[in-house]
C-alpha cells in the first residue's frame, strides 16, 4: 500500500506511529464522508513534519467523526531548507495566492509585517493558516509553514534574531543580483547548503518608506538584493525570491 498512489493527504498534528489510531475533527471527518464520499476500509495518507507520512485505513466514519488506523510509513521525516518569508500584507485574493505559492516553494514561516505604506489593516491568520495547510497537502510537503501574527516594522527588527540573515528585495538603490549574494554564502553555484538561515523580506505595493529602507540597509544581517530590471508586484517579488 505504501508504494501505491493515494490521492487524499491530510495534515494531522497528532503523533503518528505503527499500530496507532487517530481520530479526526468534525471538519476533516465531514470532508472524507460528505465531500470525498470515502467509506470504511478506504485509505488516506496522513502526515506531519515530526513523524513523516503514513498510510491510514478508515476504521469508522460517521456524521462528524472518523477513526483511522495507521498501517505503514510512506515517507520518513526529512529536513527542509530554513527559509522564512517576511512580507507586507496585500489585498485578500493576492494574499491567499501568495501564501499558497510560498508554501509550495518551501517557506517554513510566513511573517506579515505592517510597514508605513501597507494599505491592509487586518490579516486573518486563521484563513492563511488553512490555506497553507491545504497547499502542503496538495504539494506533498511534510511540513506546514507557521503563519505568524502580524507585527509592526520596528517591533520586527527589535526582536529579530541576528543569526538569521535577511534578503531584502530592494526596489531602489544599489542591490546585487540575488544569485550573486546567495553564491557568496554557499561557496558558489552548486556549492551546497546556505551557511546562515535566511529570511526573504518584501515590502508593500508602493514599496518601503525611505526611512525603512535606510534602517534596513544599516543592519549588518540585511543583504539588499535585486530581482532583475523590472518593477515587480509585491507577491511576484516574494515568489521570485523564494524560487
Amino acid at each position: 500500500m505504501g508504494s501505491q498512489s493515494i490521492a487524499t493527504r491530510l495534515y494531522v498534528p497528532q503523533p503518528l506511529g505503527a499500530g496507532g489510531t487517530l481520530g479526526l475533527d468534525h471538519q476533516r471527518a465531514h470532508y472524507l464522508r460528505s465531500v470525498l464520499r470515502l467509506k470504511r476500509g478506504d485509505h488516506v495518507a496522513v502526515f506531519n513534519a515530526e513523524n513523516g507520512e503514513w498510510v491510514a485505513e478508515i476504521e469508522g466514519l460517521g456524521k462528524g467523526w472518523a477513526s483511522l488506523a495507521l498501517t505503514e510509513q510512506r515517507r520518513a521525516p526529512a529536513p527542509e531548507p530554513d527559509v522564512q518569508l517576511v512580507f507586507a500584507p496585500i489585498k485578500r485574493a493576492r494574499l491567499d495566492f501568495l501564501v499558497e505559492k510560498a508554501t509550495e516553494l518551501g517557506a517554513v514561516k510566513l511573517q506579515p509585517v505592517y510597514t508605513q505604506h501597507t494599505d491592509v489593516s487586518r490579516v486573518n491568520t486563521e484563513r492563511l493558516a488553512a490555506n497553507a495547510r491545504e497547499a502542503a497537502e496538495q504539494c506533498e510537503r511534510l511540513r506546514v509553514p507557521e503563519v505568524a501574527e502580524p507585527v509592526g516594522f520596528r517591533a520586527l527588527l527589535d526582536a529579530w534574531p541576528t543569526e538569521r540573515r535577511i534578503l531584502l528585495c530592494a526596489e531602489s538603490g544599489h542591490a546585487p543580483p540575488i544569485a550573486e549574494v546567495l553564491a557568496q554564502h554557499s561557496g558558489g553555484a552548486g556549492g551546497g547548503e546556505l551557511t546562515p538561515p535566511w529570511a526573504i523580506m518584501t515590502g508593500p505595493e508602493g514599496g518601503f518608506h525611505a526611512a525603512e529602507l535606510d534602517a534596513l540597509r544599516k543592519l549588518p544581517f540585511v543583504a539588499p538584493v535585486g530581482l532583475g530590471p523590472r518593477v515587480l508586484r509585491a507577491d511576484t517579488a516574494a515568489l521570485t525570491a523564494l524560487a
